[in-house]
């Protein structure tokens, strides 16, 4: 019954907006949603753009006088630039809105150079497309590195606050009695089952870590208003470097059981021209996955839920408002549910691999004898 009315609901839905998007079509003589969006200056891609990217400032609201001039709001944030002229060190309100200060300025909310001096990127500098002396090094403290160090804050505020309570009571108290149940949960159900009994306590606090980061980052993108509203975790270097953290923990905890797997397979000898090199390369595809994975669901969440309350401002009809904001807030909800669970899939995978270069010969023909 209740797949009825969730299917009934999303069909009304459909055709209410589809029905409204032709009358705005047929109202307009037709014209399609590029000239729309052009004619009311509203840019629905470099809206959602914004939104999920990174900027060296944090905007809050933009406002319109009476002669239709734009002011914007933002927090400014640190920035700082290494060039071949020294440090230069300033907030970022000293270029905003077209401003320049000691040769650098704000462009789409990015810092650029006014000299012509290109940004280095990491996989610039080492392939030589780009020499040190010759591009600026950007170290601000951006959006998205302010949140991660807010919720790097948030979190020891609450884990230090426990630990100083369970020292008094071993009875949780505060925020405890809501974390001490998802803790147990990531000890019972993902590091046990995935690593062993014996040597899970190792590796507990990177997997602990991990989940309440993603966790609180995620949820910490979902609240629109300063001082949240980062899309972190929908950061694909967020996300590679949490990945990157999981290959170096598996590849430095792995046994000679492992790297055996690896060069010397359960194979035909003939095979191990083919085999190797496929183990090799799974070896880096794993944390790929979960790079890619965490990066994509967080980041297509958020454009989901920008693109439908869009669509108000695109044909231009309140009335929009009736199936786009309720359909919004439903996705909202949905993506509290994939707060959780995209931290929990990261959790496993990682607790999964590592589990796996741990893993010890002779426990394997226990299950095995065990199973039989």
């Amino acid at each position: 019954m209740n797949r009825k009315i969730s299917s009934l609901f999303f069909a009304f839905l459909f055709v209410f907006v589809s029905g409204l998007a032709i009358a705005q079509h047929t109202s307009e003589g037709e014209e399609p949603a590029e000239k729309i969006e052009q004619k009311e200056g509203f840019n629905a891609t470099k809206m959602i753009m914004e939104h999920i990217g990174d900027s060296n400032e944090w905007h809050l609201w933009t406002t319109k006088d009476d002669n239709g001039e734009e002011h914007h709001v933002s927090v400014p944030l640190p920035v700082i630039i290494k060039d071949n002229e020294g440090w230069h060190t300033f907030l970022s309100k000293s270029i905003a809105h077209g401003h320049e200060h000691d040769g650098y300025t704000l462009e789409e909310g990015q810092v650029v150079s006014t000299k012509g001096i290109q940004k280095a990127t990491l996989f610039s500098i080492i392939s030589g497309k780009q020499k040190a002396d010759e591009v600026f090094f950007d170290l601000s403290i951006t959006k998205n590195a302010a949140s991660m160090f807010l919720s790097v804050i948030f979190m020891a505020i609450i884990f230090i606050g426990m630990a100083r309570n369970y020292k008094k009571s071993q009875l949780p108290k505060g925020a405890g009695k809501l974390m001490e149940p998802v803790i147990v949960f990531i000890r019972d159900e993902v590091a046990i089952p995935n690593i062993g009994s014996v040597k899970y306590k190792r590796y507990m606090p990177y997997l602990l870590t991990a989940f309440f980061f993603i966790w609180f980052n995620n949820l910490f993108g979902l609240i629109p208003f300063f001082p949240f509203g980062a899309n972190l975790t929908g950061n694909i270097a967020i996300t590679a470097v949490l990945a990157i953290i999981t290959l170096l923990i598996t590849l430095f905890s792995a046994n000679k059981e492992y790297w055996k797997h690896i060069f010397m397979p359960p194979v035909p000898i003939l095979l191990y021209p083919i085999m190797v090199p496929i183990e090799i390369i799974g070896i880096f595809t794993k944390p790929f996955a979960l790079m890619m994975r965490l990066f994509a669901n967080v980041t297509a969440g958020h454009i989901m839920i920008l693109a439908i309350i869009s669509l108000i401002f695109i044909f231009r009809s309140p009335f929009l408002g009736f199936a786009s904001v309720p359909l919004a807030l439903f996705v909202s909800v949905l993506e509290l549910l994939v707060a959780a669970l995209q931290a929990y899939i990261f959790t496993v995978l990682s607790a999964l691999f590592i589990g796996i270069a741990v893993a010890e010969h002779e426990h394997e023909h226990g299950h095995e004898e065990h199973a039989h």
